[in-house]
C-alpha cells in the first residue's frame, strides 16, 4: 500500500544539485548519472516518489559512485515527481505505477550492458522498492536492497532470485515491522538466496532519504543504513 507516510518530509528539488549529470540514457527516459563510466558495475538507484531530483538521494548516489559503482538514478515520472498540494497520493500512484518503472528498468539494464557493464545492483526507496522487487523475479541483476519498501507483498519475495538485503523502519505504517519480519521468515527459508533485513529502531518510514540535513542524529541513522547498503552491493555486484 502506499499512504500518508511516504508524503511526509517532503525534499525541496534540486535539478542542478549533486557532482553527475542529467543524461538520456536509453530511449526518453532521463537519469542523474553519477561515477565513472569505466566501471564494470553498476548501480541503479530507484527513487521514492519524490523522484530523481531529491538532494539526498543524489548525494547517496555520489556516495555510492565513490565506492567505485557507476550509478544511475532514472526519472521513472518524466518530470512529474508527486506534489502533495496536487493530489493524494493514492491517486498518482494509479498515473504512475511500479509496473512502468520496471517496464523502463529493463531496456536501461540492456543498455549498460552494451557498454560493458557486468554486474548490476539495484536498490528501491519507498515506491523505487516495488521496481526492485519486480527486478530480483529475473536474472537481470545481481543484487538488490530494499529501503522502508512500500507496494511489497509477501508473494514478491517469495519469488526473490538475487541476495537481498531489507532496511525497514520501526515506525512505518506502510511496511510494518510485522510485515518486515514475515519477509525474513520467507527469506529464511530459501537457502539458495542470501538475504539481510535490519529493522532500524528509533526512525520511520523515509529515514533513509528524507532526513533534515542539519539534523545530526538523523543523520547519523541514514548513513547507518547506507553504509549497510553499500556493503551489500560491494559484496554481491563484482
Amino acid at each position: 500500500m502506499a499512504g500518508a507516510q511516504c508524503c511526509e518530509n517532503p525534499p525541496s528539488l534540486n535539478p542542478s544539485c549533486g557532482e553527475g549529470s542529467v543524461e538520456c540514457l536509453v530511449g526518453s527516459i532521463k537519469a542523474y548519472v553519477t561515477g565513472s563510466v569505466s566501471s564494470k558495475k553498476a548501480v541503479i538507484l530507484a527513487s521514492d516518489v519524490f523522484g530523481f531530483e531529491a538532494p539526498n538521494l543524489r548525494k547517496l548516489a555520489d556516495k555510492v559512485a565513490a565506492s567505485g559503482f557507476f550509478v544511475v538514478v532514472p526519472d521513472y515520472f518524466y518530470g512529474d515527481p508527486y506534489v502533495p498540494e496536487k493530489c493524494a497520493i493514492p491517486e498518482w500512484v494509479k498515473i504512475h505505477g511500479p509496473d512502468k518503472g520496471f517496464e523502463d528498468t529493463m531496456p536501461l539494464i540492456a543498455d549498460l550492458r552494451s557498454k560493458g557493464i557486468s554486474a548490476i545492483g539495484a536498490a528501491g526507496f519507498c515506491w523505487g522498492a516495488k521496481v526492485v522487487a519486480e527486478l530480483t523475479k529475473t536474472d537481470e541483476i545481481q543484487a538488490a536492497v530494499m529501503l522502508h519498501p512500500s507496494l511489497v507483498t509477501v508473494d514478491d519475495i517469495k519469488d526473490v532470485k538475487v541476495p537481498i538485503a531489507i532496511l525497514a523502519a520501526e515506525t512505518d505504517h506502510i511496511s510494518p515491522p510485522e510485515l518486515i519480519k514475515q519477509f525474513e521468515e520467507i527469506l529464511s527459508s530459501k537457502s539458495e538466496v542470501n538475504s539481510f533485513v535490519k529493522i532500524f529502531l528509533g526512525v520511520a518510514h523515509g529515514w533513509t532519504v528524507r532526513y533534515k540535513t542539519d539534523d545530526d542524529a538523523a543523520v547519523k541513522r541514514a548513513e547507518e543504513a547506507h553504509s549497510h547498503m553499500i556493503e551489500w552491493f560491494t559484496k554481491y555486484v563484482s
